[in-house]
C-alpha cells in the first residue's frame, strides 16, 4: 500500500497533465466566441452593465484583470485594510437599536435581548431631553459594559448623553480600555438636514474637541460619527455615499487638527454609519473601498501610528427600498442587505425591523431582525472567514472600480473647498438630488423593481387604516426655520406608487373599488400573456382586477365586463387581432367604461384615429399612467 504523501503526488500529476489537454484560453478568444453566439448583437448594448456609480460592468472578469490591483498582496489585518482590519475572523457585533421612551422599560428590553444573542445595543432618544448620570444608571443597570458594544443617538442634546456615558463608566467598575461604545455626534452631517448650525461652526468643533478630551481614558469610545446612510437613505449611489462619507470624515480630521488635536486621535473617535442596499455585490465592494481610501486619506495627514488608519464601520440596512404594502418582503431585503455588509467586513450591523418604516418595531418584528444576524452567524458562519470576498475576480473589481469613482468625486469635493463649502454651494444636495430623480424614474418605469410596490402587488391586499401610514408617506423634513442651505430630505422610493394606492384605499372605503376587467380574446398565448401583464399593472393602484381565460367573441367579452361592474376594460389580444377587435370593443363599451389596449400594436396609430387613447405595454411610465387612471376615476 502506497503511503498517502505518494498517493496526493500521483494524483497532482494527473490533474496537471489533464488540464495540459486543455490550452489557455485569452480573453480575446472568449470574446469573439461571445459575440458570435450573439448573432450581430451589440456586445456593450447586450452584456454590459451601466451602472448608477459612474462605470461599467462586464459580463465576466479574468485573473488577468486583478494584476493592476496593487494592494491584494495586503494580508487581512495589514494596510490598507481593504481585506479588513482583523486578522483571524469575520465577526461583527449583532446590534438592535431601542427606542427609549421610558429608562426603566428601556433597561428591560435591552437585557431581555442580550439574552437572546445581541451584542451590540443602540439606545435611540427621539425626544429632546437631556440624559444624565442618574438616567443612565437606571438604562444600563445590570449591563455589563465589558461584555456588549453600546451605542447613543439623539435627536438633540448629543453631547450631554457623550459627557454623561464617560463620566459613568469611570465612576465604575470596569476597566474603562475594555469598553466598547459610540454616541453619534455628526454636527457636520445634521447641517445637511437641519441647513444650519444652531450655533455656529466654532461652537460644534469645541463641543467635539471637549469630547474628544474628555473620552481619552476610553480608547474604544468613538464620540464623532459620519452618518453616510443619510445620503443612502435620500437615494444617493453608492459612489455618492461613499464619497460625501470620506469628504465629511476629512471634514472633521482637518478641522479638528487646525485646532490642535492629534489626527490619530480624531479618527480614532470617528464611526462610519453606513446604510446597505439591495445592491447584494456592489455593497459588499464598498465597504471594502470604504476602508482602502479611508486608509490613504488619514495615512496623508502623518499619523504617529499605523492602526488609527483602520476604519470603524457601522452598516445599517437602508430604508429607500424598504415598503408599508407587502410589507414581510422587507425580510427578504434586510437579509441581502446584512449579508452584503458581513461579506463586506462590517464591524457591526443593524438589521431594522421589517415594519420600522410605519410603527414601533414589535416584539415579533424584532426577533426576526434579531434572527437574521445570527442565522447568518450561527449556520451560515460568515464570522469565520476573514474577507470572504477575497479572490472573487468580479468583486475585486467592483471595489477597484468603486475606490476609482469615489475618489473623483471625492476630489471634486475637496476642489470646492471640502465638505462643508460643497454643501454650502449646493453641490452635494445637487448630486443627490440627481441620483434620487434618475432613480425614481427607474422606479416608476420598472427599470428598478420594488417587488409588491411597482411590481407583483399583493392583488389582496387592502390598507385598514391609512392614517396609521401617514408619517410614512413623506420624506423626513428636518429643515430648520433659520436654514441657510437647500437640506436632505431621506424619504422611500416606493413613496409615490404608496400615495396612489392608499388613495385608491380610502377612495374604496365609501365606495366600490374600482375593476380593471380583462376582455381577452383570440390568441390565446397572447391574450394569456397581456392580461397577466394587464393585471399586475392595474393591481399596482389597488384596483380590483378579474382575469379570464378566454371569450368568443368580443361582444360576449364586452357583455361580461358590463355585468361584472368593470370600471376599467382592458382587451388583451394579439397585434394583428387588434386591427378589428379593438375597434368594435370600443363601440360597444362607449363611454359606460374606460377602454385600455394591452400592448403597443403596429396599428397603434390607426387606432388612435377611431378614437381609442389608452395603451398599456412594458414601455409604459407606470406611476404617470395610474396617476392619470386615478383622476379619471374620481380618486385623490
Amino acid at each position: 500500500m502506497q503511503p498517502d504523501f505518494l498517493n496526493s503526488y500521483i494524483m497532482t500529476e494527473k490533474y496537471i497533465k489533464l488540464f495540459n489537454e486543455f490550452p489557455p484560453v485569452s480573453s480575446e478568444a472568449w470574446k469573439e466566441k461571445v459575440v458570435a453566439d450573439l448573432k450581430g448583437a451589440d456586445f456593450d448594448r447586450k452584456l454590459v452593465w451601466r451602472t448608477n456609480e459612474g462605470f461599467s460592468v462586464q459580463p465576466y472578469y479574468r485573473q488577468e484583470d486583478l494584476a493592476k490591483l496593487d494592494y491584494l498582496n495586503a494580508l487581512p489585518g495589514e494596510f490598507p485594510y481593504v481585506r479588513g482590519t482583523k486578522t483571524n475572523n469575520n465577526d461583527w457585533y449583532v446590534r438592535q437599536n431601542i427606542i427609549v421612551k421610558d429608562l426603566g422599560e428601556s433597561n428591560k428590553k435591552a437585557l431581555d435581548v442580550l439574552m437572546k444573542g445581541v451584542t451590540s445595543l443602540g439606545f435611540v432618544f427621539n425626544e429632546c431631553t437631556e440624559v444624565t448620570v442618574d438616567d443612565l444608571a437606571v438604562l444600563l443597570k445590570g449591563i455589563c459594559l465589558e461584555s456588549v458594544e453600546v451605542n447613543f443617538e439623539a435627536k438633540c442634546c448629543t453631547c450631554k448623553v457623550a459627557e454623561a456615558f464617560a463620566e459613568y463608566v469611570l465612576a465604575g467598575k470596569w476597566d474603562a480600555k475594555n469598553i466598547v461604545a459610540s454616541v453619534a455626534y455628526d454636527p457636520f452631517g445634521n447641517y445637511l438636514l437641519y441647513g444650519r448650525f444652531k450655533k455656529g461652526v466654532d461652537h460644534v468643533l469645541t463641543q467635539a474637541q471637549n469630547l474628544i478630551t474628555k473620552s481619552a481614558e476610553l480608547p474604544k469610545y468613538r464620540v464623532l460619527a459620519v452618518n453616510g446612510r443619510n445620503f443612502g437613505n435620500a437615494g444617493a449611489s453608492v459612489v455618492q455615499e461613499l464619497a460625501f462619507s470620506l469628504a465629511q470624515g476629512v471634514e472633521y480630521l482637518s478641522t479638528l487638527t487646525e485646532k490642535g488635536v492629534a489626527v490619530e486621535d480624531v479618527a480614532k473617535n470617528i464611526k462610519f454609519n453606513l446604510s446597505v442596499s439591495a445592491n447584494y455585490f456592489m455593497e459588499i465592494a464598498k465597504l471594502r473601498a470604504a476602508r482602502l481610501l479611508w486608509a490613504q486619506i488619514v495615512k496623508a495627514y502623518e499619523p504617529k501610528c499605523e492602526s488609527g488608519c483602520k476604519m470603524r464601520v457601522h452598516a445599517e440596512t437602508g430604508s429607500w427600498n424598504k415598503t408599508f404594502y407587502d410589507p414581510y418582503v422587507n425580510m427578504l431585503r434586510t437579509q441581502t442587505e446584512a449579508m452584503s455588509a458581513a461579506l463586506g467586513g462590517a464591524d457591526s450591523i443593524t438589521v431594522l425591523p421589517f415594519n420600522a418604516i410605519f410603527e414601533d418595531p414589535t416584539t415579533f418584528s424584532d426577533r426576526i431582525a434579531r434572527n437574521q444576524q445570527l442565522l447568518l452567524k450561527e449556520e451560515s458562519h460568515f464570522d469565520k472567514i476573514v474577507d470572504p470576498g477575497a479572490g472573487s475576480y468580479y468583486i475585486e473589481e467592483l471595489t477597484a472600480s468603486i475606490a476609482d469613482e469615489v475618489w473623483k468625486l471625492f476630489l471634486e469635493i475637496q476642489d470646492k473647498g471640502g465638505f462643508l463649502a460643497a454643501a454650502k454651494e449646493g453641490f452635494i444636495q445637487t448630486k443627490v438630488n440627481e441620483m434620487s430623480a434618475k432613480r425614481d424614474l427607474n422606479v416608476a418605469i420598472r427599470r428598478e423593481n420594488l417587488l409588491g410596490i411597482n411590481q407583483f402587488p399583493n392583488f389582496t391586499e387592502r390598507l385598514e387604516k391609512a392614517e396609521l401610514v401617514k408619517d410614512a408617506l413623506a420624506p423626513t423634513d428636518l429643515t430648520a426655520d433659520d436654514a441657510e442651505i437647500e437640506t436632505l430630505k431621506p424619504y422611500r422610493g416606493a413613496m409615490a406608487f404608496e400615495k396612489l394606492r392608499v388613495a385608491t384605499d380610502k377612495f374604496s372605503k365609501e365606495n366600490k373599488r374600482p375593476l380593471a376587467f380583462m376582455l381577452t380574446v383570440g390568441n390565446i398565448n397572447f391574450s394569456k400573456a397581456r392580461s397577466q401583464f394587464a393585471c399586475n399593472f392595474f393591481a399596482v393602484a389597488g384596483y380590483e382586477v378579474k382575469d379570464n381565460n378566454g371569450f368568443a367573441s368580443v361582444a360576449d367579452g364586452v357583455a361580461a365586463a358590463k355585468e361584472a361592474g368593470a370600471d376599467i376594460i382592458v382587451i388583451c389580444s394579439s397585434d394583428d387581432e387588434y386591427a378589428e377587435a379593438a375597434p368594435a370593443a370600443f363601440d360597444l363599451i362607449k363611454d359606460e367604461a374606460i377602454f385600455v389596449v394591452a400592448g403597443a400594436p403596429a396599428c397603434t396609430d390607426d387606432l388612435k384615429a377611431k378614437g381609442i387613447e389608452n395603451f398599456i405595454h412594458l414601455k409604459s411610465n407606470l406611476l404617470e399612467e395610474l396617476t392619470v387612471y386615478n383622476a379619471k376615476l374620481g380618486i385623490n
